[in-house]
Order: C-alpha cells, then sequence, then structure tokens
C-alpha cells in the first residue's frame, strides 16, 4: 500500500470514528473513491484490509486514552475498589460499563462472516446510513435528564450495550447507536458521546489484539508498518476530531450529522439504483 493510501484512509479513519457517521462505512467508500481515482493499490484481501481498518482503528483509540484520562483513571481506581473489597461508587461505573461492553463481545464473535465478507457492501451501507441518521434525530429530541456518569444505571448501560452490537453491519455507526441509544434514555449530548467513547476501549482494543495477532501470524512486515504510520496518523486526527466534537455538544445538537447522513444516504443510494455503483 502507497504512502497516499495509506495517510487518506487514516484521516479518514480519525475524523470519522468518534462522529456518528460510521468510520467503517467510510472507510469502505474511501477505498472505493481510491480506487476510481486510480489511487488505490491492488491485491488486498479482504481480510487484509480489515486487518488495517482495526489497526487504523486502535491508533485512534489512543486519543481516546489520552482525552479522557480522567474517566481512565477513575474505572482504574474503580477496579482497585473491586479487588480490594471496598466497592462504592468508582466500582459501580466500572461494572455499568462491563455490563454495557458484554453483548458486542458475544455478537462480534458470532457474526463476523458478516463484518468481513456481505455486510461490506455500498447497498446495505447507503440504507444503514440513512436509517439510522434518521434514528439519531428522533432520540436527539428527547429531554436530557442525565449528565452525570455517576448517574448512569445498569438499565441505561444494558440498552446502550445491546444498541451497540448492531455497529457490526457498517453504515450504522457504532458510536452513533450509542449516541442514539444513549440519548433515547434520556442522556445530555455531551454523555451520551462521553459514554459511547469509553465503550470504544474494550471493543476496539480487542478486535485490534485479534488484528494483531493476525499481522504477526502472517508474518507482513510491510503491512505492518503501513499499519503503525495510519495508527500515528490516526491518533492525532482522532484527537482532534474529539475535542471538537465534545466542545460542539456542549452548546449545539446532532443535527449536523443526521443531515449529512441522510445526504450521504440518498446520494448512495441513488447512485446504487442508477446502476453507477
Amino acid at each position: 500500500m502507497d504512502l497516499i493510501e495509506t495517510v487518506f484512509l487514516a484521516l479518514v479513519q480519525g475524523i470519522t470514528e468518534f462522529l456518528p457517521i460510521s468510520s467503517s462505512a467510510h472507510l469502505i467508500l474511501g477505498r472505493a473513491v481510491l480506487s476510481a481515482m486510480g489511487l488505490a493499490v491492488a491485491g488486498m484481501s479482504a481480510a487484509e484490509e480489515l486487518a488495517l481498518d482495526i489497526a487504523l482503528h486502535v491508533g485512534s483509540l489512543g486519543a481516546v486514552f489520552i482525552y479522557f484520562r480522567h474517566d481512565i483513571v477513575l474505572l482504574l481506581q474503580g477496579l482497585v475498589d473491586g479487588v480490594t473489597g471496598k466497592g462504592g461508587t468508582r466500582f459501580r461505573l466500572l461494572l455499568v460499563l462491563i455490563v454495557a461492553s458484554l453483548p458486542i463481545v458475544v455478537i462480534a464473535v458470532l457474526a463476523k462472516d458478516l463484518v468481513t465478507e456481505s455486510g461490506r457492501s455500498v447497498t446495505i451501507i447507503a440504507w444503514t446510513t440513512l436509517l439510522f441518521g434518521i434514528l439519531l434525530w428522533f432520540a436527539d429530541r428527547r429531554e436530557q435528564i442525565k449528565g452525570d456518569i455517576e448517574a448512569l444505571s445498569f438499565r441505561d448501560a444494558l440498552i446502550v450495550g445491546f444498541a451497540q452490537c448492531l455497529a457490526i453491519i457498517p453504515g450504522v455507526s457504532r458510536s452513533g447507536i450509542c449516541m442514539t441509544a444513549g440519548r433515547f434514555v434520556g442522556l445530555d449530548r455531551p454523555l451520551s458521546a462521553r459514554l459511547a467513547m469509553l465503550l470504544s476501549i474494550p471493543t476496539i482494543l480487542g478486535a485490534g489484539l485479534l488484528a494483531g495477532y493476525d499481522l504477526y501470524k502472517g508474518g507482513n512486515a510491510e503491512l505492518t508498518g503501513t499499519a503503525v504510520f495510519g495508527g500515528v496518523l490516526a491518533f492525532f486526527t482522532a484527537w482532534a476530531t474529539i475535542a471538537l466534537l465534545m466542545g460542539w455538544l456542549k452548546r449545539q445538537t446532532y443535527t449536523p450529522f443526521v443531515v449529512y447522513r441522510v445526504v450521504l444516504g440518498v446520494l448512495l443510494l441513488g447512485l446504487v439504483y442508477s446502476g453507477f455503483l
């Protein structure tokens, strides 16, 4: 894979991972654009492409650790509280996030083939981009009741956790569906985004470890080097995107992302059903 393709995909990943617009869909569409422009390097299998995608996800995950470092420390303290039998609010918060993460672990294993093969079609991306964009709009009309992360209940965690399972389908958006579910249960906009990003840690980290093992086992040094370079670039891009998003949601709504999804979904459907794609 050459430098142009790597930089382009890393920027796409870093910008879209934590916005409610689906990074996996944009990576697939990004490759299609590069291919149409004659810039994509041929010869990568679907599994290799997915491995690189996950490597870029891991790079962007680093931005979550930096930006939400205080939450990470709080969760680590909760782990210590649980191990020592102290319990308390911090340990309860850790348990809430664990409960929210469990459904995606099971579903991701059972539906792996959907992610690597049939789920990567432009038609599916078009429909999910459109429909889940509209769902986000309805969710964002809900009253903002909870703004403190310690107010999260196990019920909230289960609803958001099961909703997150839909993100195995490209175009749904893992961040987007978590934000949507969070708004449906009454979380305010900043907290719904904050929860979505914290839930990215076990999801992306687990997938990244599996992808890293596959790269090591395959012995593809060129792909490994590309993954490292792309991951670093995705990290800096994601950090800037998170900062801008969190600042935006303190004052504004999710509406611009809804509009973007609807326009993109309609455009893709038009291209698909007119025979251009």
